[in-house]
């Protein structure tokens, strides 16, 4: 089983991504903005971090590069998960620093072997 940390400002993503996760198995941590996430991160052994990049007090991808940066939690992969899906928009988030890139709205057949995907192995 594998805690996922997973960072939405939207009640209704959140939960439907923790909902889908858990019924696949794993231990889900739920946070609203990136600075809540970044104090989750650095206080919980994490397998992996699910992002929304548009969040009020602290958008994603400044989380994203505080967790990257910081030495406790630099080897957690972060995903980034959004709406947001303008053409170059995943190649421009991976060049960032993110570890991945998964669509919203999610998929709840397939959301979990997606995510499942991006868990470190071993």
């Amino acid at each position: 089983m594998s805690k996922i940390l997973v960072v939405d400002d939207n009640a209704l993503n959140l939960q439907l991504a923790c909902i889908t996760l858990e019924l696949a198995g794993h231990e889900t941590v739920g946070a609203s903005d990136g600075r809540n996430a970044i104090e989750i991160a650095e206080s919980e052994p994490l397998a992996l971090i699910l992002m929304d990049l548009r969040m009020p007090v602290m958008d994603g991808k400044h989380a994203m590069r505080h967790i990257k940066a910081n030495e406790l939690t630099r080897h957690i992969p972060v995903v980034a998960l959004t709406a947001s899906a303008m053409k170059g928009e995943r190649e421009l988030l991976l060049a960032s620093g993110f570890d991945g890139y998964i669509d919203k709205p999610i998929d709840v057949k397939s959301f979990a072997r997606t995510v499942a995907g991006f868990l470190p192995k071993g």
